[in-house]
């Protein structure tokens, strides 16, 4: 029988020849602090396109420089950073894979050496500063700098934008009524603490035809968190407003116990796909290609995200396709070594 994990994925139109993903994972190689593209994010990336990834989404990639994870994150917040990023998408297409980037803001888990600002002024921890509260006009040039953000990602040629929703950075702060305890009309109400969202959402789509997929923490770990199954009405409003897919992660919104085993987010991805209905990623600690052809045979989510695995093994494709028994066509000079 044939393995689902080398069958092509459509999406709007763009065909990834597998449904293996490079899940986006900051390098904190700018050490110019300028977010400017490296040797480094010359060599990591393309070498995952060698390997046959089909689809290598690019790190958290900050779409304001306060919105850094760190100061050595790459940058989309300027014209600058739109020359070496093109060149990445290049390097990555000319490989078979297709290019995606992880547009992101950090909010309150910023490290710069800036105000940092969040949706209320509650720091993430003792280690965290406390951030400045945005008022409706940092809301206002946060969401204008996601459009501009897109509009940059389009002329460099990406195949697809993932919005950064999840692990406890600035969106997913709006999002869980842990840590948005505004009281106008970004606060509150699902409705309001999803606004924010709805808004980049609206302004990415009147710049952007191509695919579109947030990333969620579908679960909090804590009591009065979100849930998957609070998730649903959200992921309802994304797909209404033309998001393609979610990428469904979970935790890191506030600190948290979390009981991590293989596969153990994979049942809120499968909630997410089921109740929305809507495609998923599956991510979080996926090693083995059985492990990740039963979370596509059982109809758990359309496509696999790696994380550490693929810094592990840049050519984990090629191993799944020898256990798996599937056909794997070999970059030309590595036909030698690619046997099967």
């Amino acid at each position: 029988m044939k393995a689902k994990l080398f069958e092509p994925f459509v999406i709007r139109g763009v065909e990834l020849k597998n449904r293996i993903v490079m899940s986006p994972m900051c390098m904190y190689e700018c050490h110019n602090e300028d977010g400017i593209v490296q040797d480094w994010h010359r060599v990591h990336y393309p070498s995952r396109a060698v390997g046959q990834v089909g689809l290598i989404i690019l790190e958290a990639t900050a779409v304001q420089p306060e919105g850094r994870i760190s100061p050595q994150d790459l940058g989309v917040w300027d014209d600058v950073h739109v020359e070496g990023l093109t060149e990445l998408v290049k390097l990555i297409k000319q490989h078979g894979s297709k290019a995606g980037i992880q547009l992101a803001h950090a909010g309150r888990k910023s490290t710069v050496k800036e105000n940092i600002y969040a949706p209320s002024p509650i720091a993430f921890s003792e280690n965290y500063k406390t951030p400045v509260e945005m008022t409706k006009d940092d809301i206002a040039k946060t969401i204008e700098a996601f459009k501009k953000a897109a509009v940059r990602v389009k002329t460099a040629g990406f195949d697809v934008i993932e919005l950064h929703g999840a692990h406890g950075y600035l969106i997913n702060e709006f999002l869980s009524p842990l840590t948005n305890k505004r009281t106008d009309e970004y606060g509150g109400t699902d409705e309001n603490r999803y606004r924010i969202l709805r808004e980049i959402i609206d302004e990415i789509r009147s710049v952007w035809e191509a695919p579109l997929f947030v990333r969620i923490s579908a679960y909090d770990y804590t009591e009065g968190g979100m849930t998957p199954e609070s998730y649903v009405k959200m992921t309802k409003w994304m797909k209404e407003q033309g998001v393609d897919l979610i990428d469904v992660s979970s935790g890191a919104v506030v600190m948290a116990n979390i009981d991590a085993y293989p596969g153990y987010q994979v049942p809120f991805s499968e909630t997410i796909k089921h109740e929305t209905p809507i495609p998923t990623g599956a991510v979080g600690l996926i090693t083995h290609p059985m492990q990740a052809e039963e979370i596509l045979k059982n109809n758990r989510a359309e496509l696999i995200f790696l994380a550490r695995e693929l810094l592990r093994d840049p050519y984990w494709p090629y191993r799944a396709a020898k256990e798996l028994n599937a056909e794997l066509k070999a970059p030309v000079p590595y036909e030698r070594g690619w046997r099967f």
